[in-house]
């Protein structure tokens, strides 16, 4: 498995996401992207890889996942004045979407 596609497909990912509903922000939602990526990376690949040799469930795959929403900071949409409820809902939505194209990738190996 190439992580480094994976990390790159997984931004593209959020970032359509994210972009077509607040397309004003777009820029600075691909930062707070760009900056939380970079911030779990390392953790990112190497569960992948634990995930892919079968050393991890997906459950624990998933829980690992979840334990990355409170690095994930939207300043861009902080800014922009979206509830707490809001922000915590596009947060798992980020989770869900990285846990399913992790998913995907390994799949498809």
């Amino acid at each position: 498995m190439e992580i480094d596609k994976l990390i790159i497909d997984l931004e593209k990912a959020l970032v359509a996401l994210l972009g077509k509903k607040y397309s004003d922000l777009k820029p600075e939602i691909q930062k707070d992207i760009d900056d939380f990526l970079e911030k779990s990376k390392k953790k990112m690949k190497r569960w992948t890889l634990l995930l892919a040799e079968t050393s991890i469930t997906i459950e624990e795959f998933e829980w690992l996942l979840k334990s990355q929403k409170d690095i994930l900071v939207l300043k861009a949409l902080q800014s922009a004045g979206v509830s707490k409820v809001r922000l915590n809902t596009i947060k798992n939505s980020i989770i869900k979407t990285t846990f399913d194209i992790v998913l995907a990738a390994l799949i498809k190996q």
